[in-house]
């Protein structure tokens, strides 16, 4: 069903008698940390914001189908290459799940880190947890440390569910206020207060794209029904055949 730009495909599957065989694209980059650990955790705003956009037009894609991913961390998203401006792609969807409109999940799962409070509370929850860990990796990609952090796992759960992200240390205070803002907005304790993913998208901080938005957005609906939103939040290509079957599925 994952056909994305920044969502890893799979080729093929077979099996023998012993084994199953899934067959993937080969992704040569390592995962997210280790591109960020082997640069000091040092990029620029610009390159934080490029990453930031892929991740949440991804998660868009997702989440029109009702996938949460529940599980968006730097080490399930794997870099194209070991190039300074390689693409992304969101891998190990092994605890994802398929969420509906009116439906929620209590399923404890989830990274520590990047869990988001109504998980560490127990409370029912839906999509907007892949919110929360999107705020925590762009807190990282912008700052270098995470935003709630210690060696106890029960301080990281407490700082989680009761403390604010900090924003008071370099390098934020050269990091411009549109990004500190969305980070903020998204690192939101109460669930039902977390901007949706096209908000996050129409955020002035990926203003930059938005050219590419209002070209797919010029008309409401093209001439196969396609919902624009679709196409220019999730970068897809209009009117490409896995677009229009993906609506077609949608709609069913």
């Amino acid at each position: 069903m994952c056909q994305h730009p920044y969502i890893i495909r799979l080729l093929d599957i077979f099996e023998n008698q012993d084994y199953i065989y899934i067959i993937m694209e080969h992704l040569a980059g390592g995962d997210l940390f280790t591109y960020l650990e082997k640069r000091d955790f040092e990029i620029s705003e610009d390159r934080a914001k490029v990453l930031s956009h892929q991740i949440a037009t991804a998660l868009y894609y997702l989440h029109s189908f009702g996938v949460a991913h529940r599980d968006l961390k730097p080490e399930n998203i794997l870099m194209v290459s070991d190039d300074n401006e390689s693409d992304l792609k969101i891998v190990d969807f092994g605890l994802s799940k398929i969420i509906g409109p009116n439906e929620h999940s209590l399923d404890p799962f989830g990274t520590l880190s990047y869990v988001a409070p109504e998980v560490l509370l127990q409370k029912p929850y839906g999509k907007e947890v892949d919110l929360w860990s999107l705020g925590v990796i762009m807190y990282l990609l912008l700052s270098r440390v995470l935003p709630f952090d210690d060696e106890e796992d029960k301080e990281i759960a407490r700082q989680t569910i009761q403390d604010a992200p900090d924003f008071s240390f370099e390098p934020w205070d050269k990091v411009s206020n549109a990004a500190k803002d969305i980070v903020k907005k998204l690192l939101e304790k109460n669930r039902q207060k977390r901007p949706s993913l096209e908000e996050t998208l129409k955020h002035e901080w990926f203003a930059s794209f938005k050219e590419i938005q209002a070209v797919r957005n010029s008309n409401n609906k093209d001439e196969n029904g396609l919902d624009s939103k679709f196409q220019a939040f999730t970068i897809m290509e209009p009117n490409s055949p896995k677009m229009v079957e993906d609506q077609k599925n949608l709609g069913k």
